[in-house]
């Protein structure tokens, strides 16, 4: 039996100005923005991800500090050119670490506006091989927007 990680909760203290961050200047794709009397839930995933990230105000959300989430991480085939598009964006990053000069051991971070630290890490055979094909990343908001 596959047990899939698909969901990380993060704790924000303005929801709508996480969106803002992950959306337009991370470039993660907004899969769903539920408001309703009870709650505000948005989900965004990174392009290429089988997990998403949610932030929003449900019961276990609250039980959590604002910035509380440390090290979460992100595999890019190229790191030079991910730290780029971001901070060409406005977004702070730390300057490329080689822990390790095998595949995989290439590093640099960023923080969102929270204080939720990020770590991206280069595997170059994601360029070539990613984890989900191109033609399985139809997402079910996607096909729902249309």
């Amino acid at each position: 039996m596959d047990w899939t990680l698909e969901v990380v909760l993060l704790p924000v203290t303005d929801i709508d100005r996480s969106v803002a961050f992950y959306r337009d200047q991370v470039g993660f794709d907004l899969d769903h923005d539920t408001r309703n009397e009870q709650m505000h839930v948005v989900q965004l995933t990174p392009r290429g991800s089988g997990c998403s990230i949610v932030i929003g105000d449900l019961p276990s959300q609250r039980e959590m500090a604002p910035g509380s989430m440390r090290g979460l991480q992100l595999v890019v085939a190229d790191a030079a050119a991910a730290r780029e598009e971001l901070t060409s964006r406005g977004i702070e990053c730390s300057e490329i670490t080689v822990f390790d000069e095998r595949d995989g051991g290439t590093f640099f971070g960023f923080a969102d506006p929270d204080g939720n630290t990020w770590a991206v890490q280069q595997i170059t055979a994601r360029g070539e091989r990613p984890l989900i094909p191109l033609d399985a990343r139809q997402r079910f908001g996607a096909e729902q927007e249309g």
